[in-house]
């Protein structure tokens, strides 16, 4: 016969799974195909990179304003029903994508996913991770999140590019605008499908609060009032947090345009440039996993301070323009420590809270209020990205993107010494 504590540890890693999956699963149809096929999906839509951006910007408004309830809602409800609901009507969203709507209605369909996603599932997703960690892994637990996200996305990436490439008749540079869609079609199915499926997961997978240890703590009287909000207003470690999520996300974000630089300052053709953000993202699971490790036995701050450094210095050798046509190998080394760099801040942004000594009864309202004010590039950083692209063409372009996201890792950097020198000073 089992022992309880094994029952328990079981339980406990087949939940981690589930939130390492769900985690990445119901970002694939907002964030990942636009990544990942970024020149396919501006061709196949009839859309120019600054209408994409202002389809990211609905998204980000729309998310923006769902953090704030979504944090204490999460401080109320056991996470298996947020979840389960946000990935189903996520995938829903997708049929309508396979669809290929207006610019206006591709807007809309990205605001709708700023609800799904946020408002039922963020917060929910970062409060159980949070109570699996516990106060001594808070590090290795969300390290574990991300990097499990991130080998989640990479594989799924990869066999997307594969059905997107077998799907076209010929070459991709003989295929003609109809053939292209129709491959860009399957793989929307295959995220939504992916998408849908993980929500039954999630139903079955992720234990109810009274079922296992990995509950969730209920703070005390109504979690919508003001008086869990304004404390956690009150601690200085949260708007640092929120900076610091700022200038980690910027960089996120800026991985966006790696394969349509490979594209337009490379030369490479859509079905390779599409692998480039594939090698990007199988770093994710290495950087994140590693990160959260090595933060655990020493500081999360220090890490995520040598972190910022590294962007900071992989994006200003890029904006450089030292890589050019030919330049292959120097350019995967880039983006592979650059890629480094973001993904482990990913691993780590939300582990600082820990540090920070914020009270584990107000994780979700924590989580909403930085998130909130966190996440903004998800508003601010399409628009950029694309008035950038569009109105210098070519390496000016990405210069110009790759400068934005260096300038943001320096301010990061500042952001986590003064973060570590607070909790220094908290812990005196």
């Amino acid at each position: 016969m089992h022992s309880t504590t094994e029952i328990r540890s079981t339980r406990r890693i087949i939940s981690l799974l589930s939130l390492i999956v769900a985690g990445e699963a119901i970002f694939f149809l907002p964030f990942v195909i636009a990544r990942v096929f970024r020149p396919t999906m501006l061709e196949v839509f009839g859309i120019t990179n600054l209408e994409l951006g202002f389809a990211f910007s609905a998204y980000g408004v729309v998310a923006m304003i769902a953090y704030f309830p979504g944090g204490p809602l999460a401080d109320l409800f056991p996470p298996r029903k947020l979840m389960a609901t946000a990935l189903l009507s996520t995938g829903l969203g997708g049929l309508f994508m396979a669809t290929f709507p207006t610019q206006n209605a591709l807007k809309l369909l990205y605001a709708f996913w700023g609800l799904t996603t946020i408002l039922l599932f963020w917060a929910a997703l970062m409060r159980a991770t949070r109570q699996l960690g516990g106060e001594s892994l808070s590090g290795t637990a969300f390290g574990i999140l991300d990097g499990g996200r991130g080998l989640v996305a990479a594989v799924s990436s990869s066999i997307a590019v594969v059905i997107y490439g077998a799907m076209l008749p010929g070459s991709v540079q003989t295929a003609s605008l109809a053939q292209r869609t129709d491959a860009f079609e399957m793989v929307i199915f295959a995220f939504t499908g992916f998408t849908i499926a993980v929500a039954i997961l999630v139903w079955f997978c992720v234990p109810n609060p009274s079922d296992t240890e990995v509950s969730l703590v209920k703070i005390p009287g109504n979690a919508f009032s003001s008086t869990g909000v304004l404390s956690v207003l009150r601690l200085p470690a949260v708007w640092l947090q929120a900076l610091i999520v700022v200038c980690a996300y910027v960089g996120y974000k800026g991985l966006d345009d790696l394969s349509l630089y490979a594209k337009e300052v490379l030369g490479f053709d859509e079905v390779s440039a599409a692998y480039t953000s594939t090698v990007s993202m199988w770093v994710r699971p290495a950087a994140a996993i590693s990160a959260g490790l090595i933060a655990d036995r020493f500081r999360v701050s220090s890490v995520s301070a040598i972190c910022f450094a590294l962007m900071a210095i992989g994006c200003g050798f890029i904006a450089s323009d030292t890589i050019s046509s030919g330049m292959t190998v120097l350019f995967f080394v880039s983006i592979v420590a650059t890629s480094a760099a973001v993904f482990a801040l990913r691993g780590l942004y939300f582990a600082i809270m820990q540090e920070g000594q914020i009270p584990f009864h107000y994780t979700g309202t924590a989580v909403g209020i930085v998130s909130a004010l966190g996440f903004t590039p998800d508003i601010f950083m399409g628009p950029l990205m694309g008035k950038l692209l569009d109105d210098y063409p070519g390496v000016l372009g990405h210069q110009r993107v790759f400068l934005t996201v260096a300038i943001f890792a320096c301010c990061g950097f500042i952001a986590t010494l003064m973060f570590r020198r607070l909790s220094t000073t908290a812990d005196r």
